[in-house]
């Protein structure tokens, strides 16, 4: 989660939690002062249109304690950005940017994670996995794979206190497993409904056990249910539903259904583009940026549409550059091929990439912005 926010807040890459890193005077800002005092002092960072403003303690940036706890070690690391991503964006209808600050969640620990995310059992009442199979060459798949916390915050005189919360329940599509240690790697598939199913009782179990903790009686909780791809897919999963249970209430009785889909360009076989026209839009950047150079190695793009609208389109240029002049030359390529071909009502990541690193980047943050470039290495 860190490493997101990192991203979000220097780079700026579209995503709606983006700052630039400064701190801001505002009705959500608290400066710091020169006290003596170990009382802490609390600050913003100033975000970008319709961003959250993040919440930072003396200065420093708050991490989850339950970064990267997860259930199956055969993780795929495109789900996690998505899984962190897709959960801010439900969260705007229900906690505005404009209200709340954000802060990585800190109310479940590791302990609450590790016990949550294990299966039930006589020694783990609270498991939400389910228990494991007693029948010969039957196997009960881990479905609940992480949980992601995520705190929306309001602010109290010189401090702030917790307005809301959401959960994001990232759900195995496939389950690895080892029926003995060191042997031979399994799979289960498990389908969307057995998916939605799982997932609608784990989310009411968790916000049983949210509600006995302090602070969270009455507040807010959103759970979105998160699909994970395969652990070979080039793309991270997708929100499929999500709830909220109202204040003082630990059951969801409305459940919304999320309708988000992303690929990877080109397609492959006989698999059909989500949309033809972005398709043929990044096929005519593709070619014309292959052209100018003879050792580009490839071309690809990761497309995610939320109801059929295109949110963010994010593309690797791998080339075999290593002069400076060489790639700012290329750079300056790809933005005008970006300006005439891809879609403009979207936000735009081009990286260009070597074997070893990340030697330029072309990103707009959102719909409306411009193009801006830069080139690693540079003066």
């Amino acid at each position: 989660m860190k490493r997101f926010l990192q991203i979000a807040l220097l780079v700026a890459t579209g995503l709606s939690l983006s700052a630039c890193g400064n701190l801001k005077n505002s009705d959500l800002a608290n400066n710091p002062t020169t006290s003596t005092t170990k009382k802490k002092s609390y600050q913003t960072t100033s975000t970008s249109k319709n961003g959250y403003n993040v919440l930072l303690k003396d200065g420093e940036y708050v991490t989850s304690p339950i970064e990267g706890t997860t259930e199956n070690t055969s993780d795929n690391n495109v789900d996690g950005r998505a899984l962190e991503s897709g959960l801010i964006n439900l969260s705007q209808n229900t906690f505005s940017s404009s209200k709340y600050v954000f802060q990585e969640g800190q109310k479940i620990s590791v302990a609450d994670a590790t016990d949550w995310l294990g299966r039930k059992s006589k020694s783990n009442a609270d498991g939400l996995n389910a228990e494991k199979s007693t029948k010969k060459d039957s196997y009960n798949p881990v479905i609940l794979d992480q949980i992601l916390e995520q705190d929306f915050l309001t602010k109290s005189n010189s401090s702030y206190k917790m307005g809301g919360m959401s959960v994001g329940l990232a759900l195995n599509s496939v389950d690895y497993y080892q029926k003995v240690k060191d042997g031979p790697q399994y799979h289960k598939d498990i389908s969307r409904a057995e998916q939605e199913t799982f997932g609608k009782e784990a989310a009411n179990k968790l916000v049983s056990y949210l509600r006995k903790k302090k602070g969270l009686k009455d507040i807010p909780i959103l759970v979105g249910l998160f699909s994970k791809t395969s652990k070979d897919s080039l793309v991270g999963g997708n929100y499929f539903a999500y709830g909220i249970a109202n204040a003082n209430s630990s059951k969801i009785n409305d459940w919304k259904t999320v309708n988000n889909r992303s690929q990877v360009l080109p397609t492959v076989g006989s698999e059909k583009a989500i949309n033809s026209t972005d398709a043929a839009s990044f096929s005519d950047f593709k070619a014309a940026i292959q052209g100018y150079f003879p050792n580009i190695s490839g071309v690809t793009a990761t497309v995610r549409y939320q109801n059929k609208a295109l949110t963010q389109m994010n593309i690797t240029v791998t080339t075999q550059f290593f002069g400076y002049a060489q790639i700012e030359s290329f750079s300056r390529l790809v933005l005008s091929a970006a300006k005439k071909y891809l879609p403009k009502d979207a936000p735009i990541e081009i990286k260009i990439n070597s074997v070893n690193d990340t030697q330029a980047l072309i990103a707009k943050n959102s719909a409306d912005d411009s193009y801006y470039v830069h080139v690693f290495g540079g003066e």
